[in-house]
């Protein structure tokens, strides 16, 4: 499966005290998702003002900030399979409930914002095969689809896409419950573009076939040429994003499913060329998954320990890097991360957007909380924070893909 990935002994971090698996028993909680009352709003920290940027959207899980301001949102969601077991079907009835399975809307929203007034919105483009990651090189605007990395056109104002596209690269489609997502990220002069593909499987529990071009980052040139593995044994990297003192690419990874309570700790960690980072095998560097005991041992050997374990279960999925200069001193450089919340755990982790403090392109100090109040009580939830987007105002956008909204928080009393 692996030895196409060429991974490197590298070692970023020590380990946290991790309990021994099966500590707990593995619970399926899946929250019931009511939607937010009319007078209720997310909550962030004293100085900052949340308000509602949009709602009526269609699970919007996903933006991204062209250059001349406009805001694109991809709305898409988990589409139910035709065939499935029992398990599965246990599975995508709890999905439904959380509002995660459903027809997907496949398309992509534009917003166009006014001094002092709402937003214009149009629809920028649609019949896309559930659309997350977008990025803008040049005068091409590449998308990437569950199956596919597609390129269009793009002129600068243009309010919707013209065309059906070009495909530049295949993906495999789909994967384990949510993991059909692909993010895009561009490198600084647009040579290289980076796609994140989850795993098919929670722990190749069908065997390693499926598990091509999986669970790791890819880099490919624009035009789809030069495809190869960045780094691998992640078993669904989501958000990337660039560190801004260091240049260097980091993700959240959510990991797997299945071994009690409190393993395994999603997490946040830079991505190093030719690096593993265990799974399936182990987790957080060298712990030995039961499952896969004694497989690959070689891989084991050089699995990466992440540096930011981020709670296990919390399904830590958006990732943005503040760049901007309206938040105080204490967030810049720092990373936001968008934690739509477990469904393997007795009660809840996640569903908020937490905050790591970094300093000289390195975390420093502990994962806090930065905008919570999606939990009602222990068996209901208003929403499910997803993408985290820093806007060129030095504002954050949060997606709430169950609560059909995106939240935006300033620095600052509301206007």
């Amino acid at each position: 499966m692996f030895s196409i990935l060429l991974p490197v002994a590298l070692t970023l971090a020590a380990p946290p005290e991790l309990p021994k698996p099966n500590a707990t028993p593995s619970v399926t909680k899946f929250p019931k998702v009511i939607g937010w009352p009319a007078d209720k709003l997310p909550t962030a920290p004293a100085g900052f003002t949340v308000t509602r940027f949009a709602d009526g959207l269609d699970s919007p899980r996903w933006m991204y900030q062209l250059p001349n301001g406009d805001i694109l949102v991809a709305e898409s969601k988990t589409e139910p399979k035709p065939k499935k077991g029992e398990e599965e079907k246990q599975k995508e009835e709890g999905f439904k409930q959380a509002k995660a399975v459903g027809a997907s809307a496949n398309r992509i929203t534009l917003f166009r914002p006014a001094d002092g007034g709402k937003a214009e919105r149009h629809v920028f483009a649609e019949n896309l095969k559930q659309p997350l990651g977008m990025a803008l090189i040049g005068d091409q605007l590449y998308v990437a689809n569950t199956n596919a990395v597609m390129r269009f056109p793009y002129k600068a104002g243009q309010t919707k896409l013209e065309g059906e596209g070009t495909k530049v690269l295949d993906l495999p489609e789909g994967g384990y419950n949510n993991h059909w997502t692909r993010n895009l990220l561009a490198n600084k002069d647009g040579s290289k573009l980076y796609v994140s593909v989850g795993s098919a499987s929670n722990v190749a529990e069908r065997g390693t076939a499926e598990e091509l071009l999986r669970a790791c980052v890819l880099e490919m040139n624009p035009d789809g040429t030069g495809l190869r593995v960045f780094g691998s044994g992640l078993r669904n990297p989501v958000g990337m994003a660039w560190e801004p003192k260091t240049g260097g690419l980091w993700t959240a990874v959510n990991e797997r499913d299945e071994l009690g309570d409190e393993l395994v700790p999603d997490y946040l960690t830079s991505v190093a060329d030719g690096a593993f980072y265990g799974w399936p095998y182990s987790y957080f560097g060298k712990n030995e998954d039961p499952r896969r005991k004694g497989e690959r041992p070689d891989l084991v050997a050089k699995a990466v320990v992440p540096e930011v374990p981020l709670g296990s279960h919390t399904a830590s999925l958006g990732l943005a890097f503040y760049t901007g200069e309206a938040f105080p001193e204490k967030y810049r450089g720092g990373a936001f991360v968008g934690q739509h919340g477990s469904w393997n755990r007795s009660s809840f982790s996640g569903y908020k957007v937490v905050f790591v403090p970094f300093a000289d392109g390195k975390p420093s100090g502990q994962v806090e909380d930065f905008l919570t109040g999606f939990i009602a009580n222990e068996n209901e939830v208003y929403g499910r924070p997803v993408g985290v987007t820093q806007l060129a105002d030095g504002s954050l956008l949060v997606a709430d893909d169950a609560g059909n909204c995106i939240w935006r928080v300033a620095a600052g009393a509301a206007k």
